[in-house]
């Protein structure tokens, strides 16, 4: 009896596979269901060890588990899309960084009761002022409210109860500020809480409002309400245009290629990324050094070439210097994938070559605007690496290589902010233009959100624009895989300050520029602030170095025009690689001068071209390769 029953359990133990051997069986048989996806249930059974015999399979069998890493992928899938309609929702704002932001606040603010007593203490004096004020106010007496920075300046505001409303939202807006006032020597622009509380204090502003502003009332009296007629007219003309498309009213008269990108050339080159175009010679003769120029692919080129008296490339064709100018493409979602090292070999190295093989022998003036001056040195460390030194001389034009301060943009580069802002570009392939304008408008709501709303939907009046409004309303889009790139690697890690950024695989050392270089900032720039733009002197070691400060914001103070009555600059040059005087040093020990920045650094760019100037040559297509045939500037890709 014993013997039977051993000899049926060594029967069963050879028809029934070990642990190990279900496992493999497992496994085969989940690749072979990637194979073939079709196969039906009973397919996807784990074979027994004994193929020689194949019983049915018993109606209590258990099928295999599903495939952990499919169900991982569609998780993965539905957190991502789930991320993208928030952030859609919310402007790609990161819900979670303000919460905890102001949770951080609270809780900081639970540990100091001094400073609790203190806000207690402004906060009644505060309500004790507006309550005062209101009781005066309305004996019918005009009185200013104050606060004119916050747009109470005008007569209109300084009768009851209008005034009662300016005062009241001055003091309110002021403690808040008080409020949410970082650690000391923090800047209060970089808190998250600051930053929502300001764009909540800017949106309630009375100003923004029909009934609470006296100078709407007025206007809309003496129209007989015809400017809410026509504000309409204009909100029902955005509505339509942000679910159809279509042009910015008022850029109708600045045509790309009529009016604005009017200086004459050629397209030289073309690949999948870039346009390259030479502009013809305006004088008989030329420096023998070309003028490269690279601007940043989040903006159309032609900011540099605007209308004549104020296109930077007429100006310097016109002193006599060769200059070419790189015409990113706009991308669509077929370039979802481009990467920073597309943009490194595609869009510089790619058109250097070519300007190189249509200028021979001759060294080139590199000019990189914004981030496409980060792009610059990222490059020109790579030829460095690579121990090519094709380059004259470095122009970097409010570009930041340093990102340890990055400015009030910080407050959109955080990981969480990141994770939604990616979600949502792999929606779509690519950051659209409206998002990043968004970003920008939040930054200065007061000035680029409720006063343009107030204007032409409550005033009923269309800006008139000029050819630098009309150039911004003329957006980019930005490759998913780059921007995400850019953000992490430069933004949120600073690798290219650290030394830990890599481009076509070499790691690369600022340190290793050492040609001359001519660094212009701007004094009130919101994208990247003159004191990050300046740390570009510590990462370098160019011992001819120049660095000017220009009055103006981060496209205004690039764009002067030769002459502008209203700007002024510092300018400081120094040839020690090793100096580097504090910021605010430099400030206090620059000269000033006055009128724009232009003259001064074209000045320094003939300085550092050889003496003897060459006879122009007009700019020709070459024969083949990636562009058939010659095409007038601006070129097709900045069409689109």
């Amino acid at each position: 009896m014993a013997a039977r029953k051993k000899k049926k359990s060594a029967s069963r133990s050879r028809r029934t596979p070990s642990a190990p051997s279900r496992a493999r069986g497992q496994a085969r048989t989940a690749r072979k269901n990637v194979a073939a996806p079709g196969k039906t249930q009973a397919a996807r059974r784990p074979a027994p060890a004994d193929t020689t015999k194949k019983p049915a399979p018993s109606r209590g069998a258990k099928s295999a588990p599903p495939d952990q890493g499919d169900d991982a992928a569609q998780q993965r899938d539905i957190e991502r899309h789930l991320k993208a309609q928030l952030a859609a929702m919310t402007g790609g704002l990161a819900p979670d960084d303000y919460a905890r932001a102001w949770l951080e606040w609270y809780l900081g603010l639970a540990q100091q009761p001094q400073r609790q007593q203190a806000l207690a203490q402004s906060g009644w004096e505060k309500l004790l002022d507006s309550w005062q004020f209101a009781a005066r106010a309305a004996g019918g007496d005009a009185m200013a409210p104050g606060h004119e920075a916050l747009g109470f300046g005008n007569p209109a505001w300084n009768q009851w109860p209008f005034n009662v409303y300016a005062r009241s939202y001055g003091n309110w807006t002021s403690w808040w500020h008080q409020a949410t006032q970082p650690a000391p020597g923090a800047d209060a622009k970089l808190s998250p809480s600051a930053f929502s509380a300001r764009l909540l204090m800017e949106a309630a502003s009375p100003a923004n409002f029909l009934a609470t502003n006296p100078e709407l009332l007025q206007r809309t009296a003496a129209e007989s309400g015809q400017n809410l007629v026509r504000g309409l007219k204009n909100w029902l003309e955005d509505a339509r245009r942000m679910t159809e498309g279509g042009p910015v009213p008022g850029t109708e008269g600045f045509k790309v290629g009529r009016e604005v990108a009017i200086t004459p050339g050629k397209v030289v080159f073309r690949n999948r990324l870039v346009e390259l175009l030479q502009y013809s010679p305006q004088t008989p003769d030329v420096y023998a050094e070309p003028v490269f120029i690279t601007p940043a692919w989040i903006m159309k080129y032609y900011i540099l070439d605007l209308s004549a008296r104020n296109s930077l490339v007429r100006f310097l064709v016109e002193k006599g210097h060769t200059v070419f100018m790189i015409s990113w493409k706009n991308p669509d979602a077929s370039d979802r994938d481009l990467g920073m090292d597309d943009y490194v070999q595609l869009g510089f190295l790619d058109t250097l070559a070519q300007v190189r093989r249509l200028i021979p022998g001759r060294k080139v003036h590199a000019v990189g605007y914004c981030i496409g001056g980060t792009l610059l040195a990222i490059a020109a460390a790579l030829l460095a690496a690579r121990n090519e030194h094709p380059l004259a001389s470095l122009t970097l034009l409010a570009a930041q290589v340093d990102f340890s301060e990055p400015g009030e943009l910080s407050v959109f580069i955080t990981p969480s902010q990141l994770a939604a802002l990616e979600a949502m570009m792999q929606e779509t392939g690519v950051l659209e233009s409206e998002r990043m304008g968004g970003a920008f408008a939040m930054l200065r709501s007061r000035d680029l959100l409720w006063a343009p709303a107030v204007q032409q939907y409550l005033r009923g009046e269309r800006p008139k624009l000029n050819d630098l409004m009309a150039w911004n309303a003329d957006g980019t889009r930005m490759p998913a895989r780059m921007h995400s790139e850019y953000l992490q690697g430069l933004y949120l890690r600073n690798e290219l300050a650290g030394g830990t950024f890599k481009a076509l695989g070499v790691r690369l050392d600022l340190s290793r520029l050492t040609v001359p270089m001519f660094v212009v900032g701007t004094e009130t720039d919101h994208v990247a602030p003159w004191q990050s733009v300046y740390k570009v002197r510590g990462l370098t070691r160019s011992t001819d170095y120049t660095f000017l400060l220009t009055s103006g914001g981060h496209n205004a103070g690039i764009v002067s025009g030769p002459v502008h009555p209203k700007r002024r600059h510092r300018m400081l040059t120094w040839s020690d690689a090793r100096q580097n005087p504090a910021p605010a040093q430099w400030f206090a020990s620059a000269p000033l001068f006055e009128g724009s920045w232009w003259p001064a650094w074209e000045n320094w760019l003939a300085r550092h071209s050889d003496a003897r100037r060459v006879a122009a040559r007009q700019p020709v297509a070459q024969a083949g390769g990636a562009i058939p045939g010659a095409g007038d500037a601006p070129g097709e890709y900045v069409l689109g």
